[in-house]
């Protein structure tokens, strides 16, 4: 049947003309169940009927995580505060919103633990995302600025990065406490050999400091409250070429999704032989497992 209308037989006899339009809502609704989110914007275009069911909370209640309730509180919460920017006309994000706009807000990052973390769902399928900066980690010598000191960019979502610039114990902690929707996840760190920087628009990136990589591989290793565990290792300086990557920590299973889960991270190179430096941290990204940000340089093992 084309969108344009087919002929059917009325009631006194004479064919007439149906279409689209003419579907109840409830079929819409449906129909678009099958459909991704921005799919279902799109097709809202076509005409009253499908406006109307693309808006149907019984629509988008099942496109948001399963806590979703949980993740708006904190959203929420957020806004009340000051850290949320409310929506395109600047109205307050409310739990008794509509479900499609639960789902848009929810899209938008929200800023918790006092700024230092943020969440946001993917507009495609609604996977939850999480970035934790490196002011929220444990990072040995970051108040001695011999060694560390923070560096003002806007290549970070925190607009600021740990830079090293010498050191002989390397180790960086952190730890997480978050109610995931049930699923699987991997773990990153967020790293840049070399300081980058801007002149007269152009980005480059200092490496006068960037040493002692080769010796010996950095680990990384990822704990989970449910005693699941993982452990990779890489030698940074083969990867130094091409900006900001993401070093593959490891992946971790959600069952329950309303039972919190804590993780502890951390990366070290602590051999004391030799120095190393010339490394931004900048933060940790916690994505759905098989995800790849646009862009993103992954390094796997």
């Amino acid at each position: 049947m084309g969108a344009a209308g087919s002929s059917i037989l009325g009631a006194d006899g004479e064919w007439g003309e149906t279409s689209l339009g003419d579907m109840p809502e409830s079929c819409v609704a449906a129909v678009l169940l099958y459909l991704d989110p921005p799919e279902i914007c799109q097709v809202a275009r076509l005409n009253r009927a499908f406006r109307g069911a693309a808006s149907a909370d019984c629509v988008w209640a099942a496109k948001l995580p399963a806590n979703y309730r949980y993740l708006a509180a904190l959203a929420a919460a957020a806004d009340d505060e000051g850290r949320g920017d409310g929506d395109a006309n600047g109205k307050r994000f409310s739990l008794a919103a509509r479900k499609k706009e639960i789902y848009a807000r929810l899209c938008r990052s929200t800023l918790f633990d006092a700024g230092t973390k943020e969440f946001w769902i993917l507009k495609d399928k609604g996977g939850l995302c999480i970035s934790i900066s490196s002011k929220a980690m444990t990072i040995t010598g970051i108040d001695d600025r011999r060694y560390w000191s923070h560096l003002a960019t806007e290549e970070s979502r925190f607009h600021s990065v740990a830079y090293l610039q010498q050191i002989w114990w390397l180790e960086v902690d952190g730890e997480l406490e978050f109610c995931f929707p049930a699923g699987a996840y991997s773990l990153f760190f967020h790293l840049h050999l070399g300081r980058p920087y801007r002149r007269m628009g152009r980005r480059l990136c200092g490496t006068e400091h960037v040493h002692g990589w080769d010796v010996t591989p950095t680990r990384f290793q990822l704990t989970t409250s449910d005693e699941q565990q993982a452990t990779s290792e890489y030698y940074l300086h083969l990867h130094e070429q091409g900006g900001w990557k993401l070093y593959h920590v490891g992946d971790f299973v959600v069952s329950d999704s309303d039972e919190p889960i804590k993780l502890k991270f951390s990366m070290m190179q602590i051999d004391c032989t030799h120095t190393k430096g010339g490394l931004c941290v900048d933060s940790v990204f916690i994505y759905p497992k098989g995800y790849k940000p646009e862009k993103a340089s992954i390094v796997d093992t």
